[in-house]
């Protein structure tokens, strides 16, 4: 027990939960947390120029590191600004503690200027929202909000902190730190039911979810695949690296339209989802992606997938690195040699169709592109996956430009690669920054849509601030070319409206510059690999401006 005021409670509490850094952009309410970051060393304060720039970079840090991304943001329109950011961390996750000033208790009855109440505003898009109404209360808050924050499955928390509570002075027992490990496996029987299931199967499939990265099971995943024979493709919405690329039967990404996941599930009678979403989709269409005599089985800590669109045959409300510790065993036990024949067969079949052998077919078509002007996407790719560091780690949010990186950029590792969840955009230039933030020495390749980096360019500020080694790649298309795409295949409309950023065209090199960032402008694709080369090697962050073809004869 020791006397101590609110806001220095609050940044020694957090630094006690872990916390090393603090995004945020502050305004008149956050005055009392600025002057306490100012009396200590624990937490280091990262500067973002908008809210939704400052969430998303601890949305990044916090997938990438698997620890608490702590935020501030300004009263109500601050937390306004950082909704859309706020929405990506829950769909990923993100065990992110967002706070933010509030006007002082009885003062905001007034109703002042930027006044509004705060918790209202969060709640439908985190796990828990508070305000803290007594400094003796700051510490049951913030343990709480911590421990609900990384308790699987892990998703966002907001704490709003009322100018008075900040100011107040008390005796305080601070206490300690709660992780709730729900690492949970089946039982014997249960496991011994599952083997046999999917040892029962004529032609089973296994789906990668993003729980594979979480727990980098990716190692135990490749084995069950073995032992079966069976294709592995990751989840619909490839956000992490869910599932070793050169794995013999690693095949790729499923797609989100609904005709061509169905197509390509047709063969299969069963249908293992390990740690996922069970076939997200984005678009509506008539025709159901799951074919009709598909088996589904299902292992998720988020109980609320299990059997959510699709009835599951077993569902396992479990942790995907625990269960497939033991599954496998038992499938490797169970299995008998006319099995493990069988096996072997389908594996021998996977070879001239796996990721692997397609990535080559792939290549060769993308290397005939390499005299198109604009650059076709995929030689980008292509040639962005070639001259990657073997450590490096993509942050992608290029929409259609990136549509083939998959296709080219080996997933190694379970940090190899961190992707837009949500389906918002302006999540991947700010993200990228906390990426580095969290993995410092590994050099970040941010693939950036131009239409995306447009809703955080702000990001660019900060990450040369702080000598961020992020190189930051961006696909200019000269406009919203999926929104095009669209309008054309289920509108049948050619004249796009709003659709268009020209008239003035953007100066990407002129924009990073002048934030800071050194930049050059690609336009000759001979000289895509030499510019990676050289920004991935700078101490600091780095941009390129590649001019695309837009999908419309230009």
């Amino acid at each position: 027990m020791s006397r101590i005021d609110g806001r220095g409670a609050f940044l020694r509490l957090l630094a006690t939960e872990g916390v090393e850094i603090l995004f945020g952009n502050p305004g008149t309410t956050e005055l009392p947390i600025m002057e306490a970051l100012g009396r200590q060393n624990e937490i280091r304060y990262v500067l973002g120029l908008q809210e939704a720039v400052v969430v998303a970079m601890a949305d990044g840090y916090a997938r990438a590191g698997g620890r608490i991304g702590a935020c501030n943001v300004h009263v109500a329109p601050g937390l306004g600004n950082a909704i859309g950011a706020l929405y990506s961390a829950r769909f990923a996750g993100s065990p992110v503690v967002i706070t933010a000033g509030q006007q002082e208790q009885g003062h905001g009855l007034t109703e002042p200027l930027l006044y509004d109440p705060l918790v209202p505003i969060a709640q439908p898009l985190v796990k828990w929202a508070i305000e803290v109404t007594r400094v003796g209360d700051l510490p049951r808050v913030v343990r709480r909000a911590a421990k609900v924050a990384m308790a699987p499955p892990a998703g966002p928390v907001f704490i709003s902190l009322p100018g008075d509570v900040l100011d107040a002075e008390a005796d305080l027992d601070l206490g300690t730190p709660t992780r709730v490990d729900t690492r949970t496996r089946p039982s014997d029987e249960v496991v011994e039911a599952l083997a046999r299931r999917l040892l029962a199967a004529r032609n089973p499939v296994l789906v990668a979810g993003h729980e594979m990265q979480l727990y980098d099971a990716l190692g135990p995943g490749g084995e069950l695949a073995a032992l079966l024979g069976a294709p592995v493709y990751q989840q619909t919405m490839p956000h992490s690296a869910q599932f070793r690329s050169d794995h013999p039967c690693f095949m790729g990404p499923l797609s989100r339209s609904q005709p061509d996941v169905r197509k390509v599930l047709e063969p299969y009678d069963v249908a293992l989802f390990l740690g996922g979403d069970v076939l997200r989709m984005s678009v509506w269409s008539p025709v159901d992606p799951l074919p009709r005599g598909t088996a589904v089985l299902q292992v998720a800590e988020r109980d609320w997938e299990l059997g959510k669109n699709y009835p599951a045959e077993i569902a396992l409300n479990t942790n995907v690195l625990e269960t497939l510790r033991v599954l496998v065993p038992a499938v490797r036990r169970l299995r008998d040699p006319a099995r493990a024949a069988e096996a072997e067969r389908r594996i021998a079949e996977l070879a001239a169709l796996n990721w692997s052998a397609q990535r080559g077919k792939l290549a060769a078509a993308a290397e005939r592109a390499a005299a198109a002007r604009p650059i076709d996407p995929r030689l980008l790719m292509l040639r962005i996956a070639d001259a990657l560091p073997p450590d490096a780690v993509v942050v992608d949010e290029g929409i259609t430009t990136t549509a083939s990186l998959h296709a080219f950029r080996a997933l190694t590792h379970a940090r190899a690669h961190f992707g837009m969840a949500s389906g918002g955009i302006g999540w991947g230039i700010a993200a990228a920054n906390g990426v580095a933030l969290a993995l410092p020495g590994r050099p970040v390749c941010a693939l950036i849509g131009d239409g995306s980096a447009m809703y955080g360019v702000q990001a660019l500020w900060t990450a040369a601030h702080h000598r961020l080694p992020v190189t930051f790649v961006i696909g200019n298309n000269r406009g919203y070319r999926i929104l095009k795409e669209r309008l054309a295949s289920m509108r049948g409309v050619e004249k796009a409206i709003g659709m268009d950023l020209t008239d003035p065209a953007l100066d990407w090199t002129g924009l990073a510059q002048s934030m800071g960032v050194p930049a050059r402008r690609v336009t000759d694709p001979a000289d895509i690999v030499p510019a990676i080369r050289e920004a991935t090697g700078r101490a600091g962050p780095g941009l390129i401006d590649v001019v695309v073809e837009d999908g419309f004869g230009g």
